[in-house]
């Protein structure tokens, strides 16, 4: 990838979605800390959008509380005083405790503001899913849709799909949902797969090491797509350049330069290396075959969009009432949580790599589209608010999780833990998250320029 080749308004859109996305999320998480806070009377310092080591974009201060928002845009906190916390506010921490400190507080009250946002995040989760599904309802494409069935990559034809099958089953699962198929496959510990050949059915075995291939196979392209003809949707007044006959709206591309081809993934492989050169093009108008002659771009682009699959073979949409879509909510975010759960499983017991999984703010924020999607920007919303809130009941120092694994054994034995073993373990926890986070970091600038 060169600098040259970004598209720098997708660019702009994905990183507008993240900031507000992650807005959203770290202030009602932050949110869900403060207000417990406050009815039990701890005083609250600091309320933050983003971090502000050395200075602040904006602050203000309302009573007790300095409101502000960062400049590295990694999270968000709210600083309760008497709370060993990322502040390591080593001196208060000398001082008597004092009745509106943190640490002056019931066991049982610390419990509820420490787990107070991975609440608020399982909550918001629920309602975003719940909102998804009740204004858009459930959109797929059905399996059975297919007329020409798939293309596959070499990783799908290693274990014996063809391009034409169609998919039918996984783990003697029927599949219907087209857009499931891999995440099916990575996920449910996937066997065999079923497919129809030739109006007969086969079972094709999955190897040992096939998912690892998978997920390292996701960041570059689907393992299986649509097969579908190559035929005009539009034609692009500013890219496109003819010099005999021109692509119209509802031809068929079928060949290119004398070679004869049926669907779209094989115009796009024989369009390669003809960048910046004039070719002929022959379609399909009603009963005629025309020769359109016509220049390539630097980008080995003719300037047309091709009907998309989702058009030509029609999706299927299940409509919900609020009422109904209030269990479809609640599934829909114990099936996100259970995949992403069973996702750090498979990166534990070494069926994938670390390294093809992990992701920075940058694999994050490129999940978004390149065009404001408003259903694309909940769904992710959502899927990020329950992943935040299994992310911070882990019970690692420096995050939730840990502080309330502390406050539990306090409860349970009566002995709290003593300032200076709180302190060690809040620096060991920020420099595991750190170093976490440079190497997940690492791994995407070497993504992005290798």
């Amino acid at each position: 990838m060169t600098l040259l080749a970004i598209d720098w308004s997708s660019v702009a859109v994905k990183a507008g979605q993240f900031i507000l996305s992650f807005s959203i999320l770290v202030v009602l998480h932050e949110l869900g800390h403060f207000l417990p806070a406050r009815w039990f009377k701890c005083r609250v310092e600091k309320f933050y959008l983003f971090f502000n080591p050395w200075f602040s974009l904006w602050k203000t201060k309302k009573g007790e509380t300095e409101y502000g928002l960062g400049w590295v845009p990694f999270g968000g906190y709210v600083k309760i005083a008497g709370m060993i916390d990322e502040s390591m506010d080593k001196e208060q921490m000398k001082l008597p405790p004092q009745p509106w400190e943190f640490r002056a507080k019931p066991a049982w009250q610390r419990l509820i503001i420490m787990i107070g946002g991975v609440v608020v995040n399982v909550i918001l989760a629920i309602v975003i899913f719940i909102g998804i599904t009740w204004k858009w309802g459930e959109e797929y494409l059905p399996v059975q849709n297919l007329k020409y069935g798939i293309h596959a990559d070499s990783l799908a034809r290693s274990i014996g799909i063809q391009d034409g099958d169609k998919i039918v089953g996984i783990n003697q699962k029927t599949i219907e949902n087209f857009g499931t198929l891999e995440s099916e496959l990575m996920l449910n510990d996937a066997q065999s797969i079923k497919v129809e050949r030739n109006g007969t059915t086969q079972e094709l075995k999955i190897p040992e090491g096939f998912i690892k291939q998978l997920v390292k196979n996701r960041r570059t392209g689907g393992m299986i797509v649509p097969q579908y003809p190559a035929i005009v949707d539009s034609v692009s007044s500013k890219d496109a350049v003819f010099t005999q006959n021109e692509l119209r709206k509802g031809d068929t591309l079928i060949g290119l330069n004398g070679t004869a081809f049926q669907f779209y993934h094989q115009y796009q492989q024989l369009i390669k290396g003809y960048e910046d050169s004039i070719v002929t093009i022959s379609v399909l108008r009603g009963a005629d075959t025309v020769d359109v002659r016509a220049r390539v771009n630097d980008k080995g682009k003719l300037g047309f969009f091709a009907v998309s699959p989702l058009t030509m073979f029609g999706t299927v949409t299940k409509e919900f009432t609020f009422m109904e879509a209030i269990p479809v909510g609640f599934n829909r975010c114990w099936e996100t949580l259970d995949r992403y759960i069973t996702g750090i499983k498979q990166i534990f017991t070494g069926k994938v790599d670390a390294s093809d999984s992990l992701g920075s703010v940058i694999s994050i924020g490129n999940t978004f589209p390149g065009v404001w999607d408003w259903e694309r920007f909940w769904t992710l919303t959502g899927i990020f608010s329950i992943v935040l809130a299994f992310m911070n009941i882990l019970p690692i120092p420096a995050l939730d999780g840990g502080h309330a694994l502390f406050t539990l054994i306090e409860m349970i034995t009566g002995r709290k833990p003593g300032d200076k073993f709180m302190e060690y373990a809040q620096m060991v926890g920020m420099i595991l998250l750190l170093g976490l986070m440079a190497y997940a970091l690492g791994l995407d600038f070497w993504r992005l320029f290798k």
